[in-house]
């Protein structure tokens, strides 16, 4: 690795006030998922524990649209896009992705240089886009060594015929084992497991602590006053559409829009779609045009507090990104999901195995057809598909990465819950679904 830097004289300045600097690297290049999650863990940081500055590193698009909390400020990397599995290119700069990913890193490594963390938190990949993390990761361990560094994981990356040879020809399980003093995953190993999945040396497996998946707490805004806002009846059934950031969301929303005539001969009912920021303007139009007058419709680009329309609905369509799983799960939601399934396999591999538990209902994009799509909405209106109480996964993953942040920030875990963080196996624990 690299050793790109100048020695900086540090500023005990923090150290006497008692804050404590966190620096957070949000992988990103498509979608808003990865940014948003990690917003979320900030979130509870800074109500968990106190005097804690947090420094966001990211080069996602939509941050400026992103409600930010007091001690939370970020600094905007120039945006990315993958454009096949492990490519990218420029969003919007017209650069080439040489000279960006360099860009990057040296914003990276200056931005430690001067906040100087103490700790790091990364977004899945070890190194950075690209390797952009490298000489970050090198000035750390040779300048700033009292500086912890901690990876996070989601519960599921991709298929392990995709993920392992990646993690090989990167060097990530050399990387973790040299600079990382954690590995947090946000789920629970019977839903995957990524020490086996992955084939994690032991070396690495030792550094993994599972954390459970993310609760999402409930909107500012009740059920109630959602559904009086969209002028629905009390016997109308509200149906909401969501593909995340939306920028390969089209299918699924014309889709629905197709499969509406036959659920409306059965059930009263409104719609409510969020297209999402990243959907091309073009497919806007055309879905537009689709909905023509449509009262019954209501066509949205972004919802600042999704969360709260999520409550008020009675099924939900959506793909099957983690934080929209978080949200479900925490929300006890009917949810029909159609995951992406390329070029990564990670939201097909979840929604599978969540159905397998019982929690969802799950068509495969190659198979999504209005017909298909309007019987399965008829039987979550009908609750003919049965969600008795089964095993739900673990949703207390905030608590815990606080409890183990802590930990790395202060030497010694601090009273921030009753969770048990010391254990490195979160279970499945019985409950009852919507």
């Amino acid at each position: 690795m690299r050793n790109a830097h100048k020695h900086v004289a540090h500023d005990d300045t923090a150290w006497k006030t008692g804050m404590k600097k966190l620096m957070v690297y949000s992988h990103d290049t498509f979608g808003m998922g990865n940014v948003s999650r990690m917003l979320v863990i900030c979130r509870h940081l800074l109500k968990s524990i106190p005097d804690l500055s947090i420094l966001l590193v990211t080069g996602s698009p939509i941050i400026q649209s992103l409600r930010l909390p007091p001690g939370l400020d970020y600094i905007k990397l120039p945006c990315l896009t993958r454009t096949d599995y492990e490519a990218y290119s420029v969003k919007y700069l017209g650069t080439e992705i040489g000279e960006t990913i360099q860009l990057r890193s040296d914003l990276i490594l200056s931005a430690a240089v001067n906040y100087k963390p103490d700790l790091l938190l990364v977004d899945k990949k070890p190194t950075g886009v690209k390797d952009e993390l490298v000489a970050t990761l090198d000035y750390l361990k040779s300048d700033q060594p009292d500086t912890n560094l901690a990876l996070v994981l989601r519960d599921i990356l991709d298929s392990p015929e995709n993920t392992i040879p990646v993690w090989k020809m990167r060097g990530y399980y050399d990387t973790i084992c040299a600079f990382y003093d954690l590995l947090f995953v946000l789920g629970v190993p019977e839903v995957f497991d990524p020490r086996e999945e992955y084939q994690f040396p032991r070396s690495v497996s030792n550094k993994v602590r599972f954390c459970g998946y993310l609760r999402h707490e409930s909107g500012t805004r009740s059920r109630s006053e959602i559904r009086t806002e969209l002028g629905l009846a009390e016997a109308d059934k509200l149906i909401l559409v969501t593909p995340g950031g939306g920028q390969d969301g089209f299918k699924i929303i014309a889709t629905y829009i197709a499969s509406l005539p036959r659920v409306q001969a059965k059930h009263s009912v409104k719609s409510l779609i969020v297209c999402g920021p990243e959907m091309p303007e073009a497919q806007r139009q055309t879905l537009h045009q689709m909905i023509r007058q449509n009262l019954n419709i209501s066509f949205h680009e972004f919802k600042n507090d999704l969360v709260s329309y999520l409550d008020a609905s009675d099924v939900v369509v959506s793909m099957g990104g983690y934080n929209t799983i978080c949200e479900l799960l925490s929300l006890k939601k009917r949810a029909i999901l159609v995951p992406r399934a390329e070029p990564a396999q990670e939201q097909y591999i979840r929604a599978e195995r969540m159905q397998s538990f019982g929690l969802f209902t799950v068509i495969h994009p190659h198979d999504l057809a209005p017909e298909l799509l309007a019987h399965e909405l008829l039987g979550e209106l009908n609750h003919t598909h049965n969600r008795r109480a089964l095993s739900r996964p673990d949703l207390d993953g905030l608590p815990r990465v606080a409890e183990w942040v802590s930990t790395l920030l202060f030497g010694s875990r601090k009273p921030l819950s009753s969770v048990d963080s010391g254990s490195t196996h979160v279970s499945l624990r019985r409950g009852v679904t919507a």
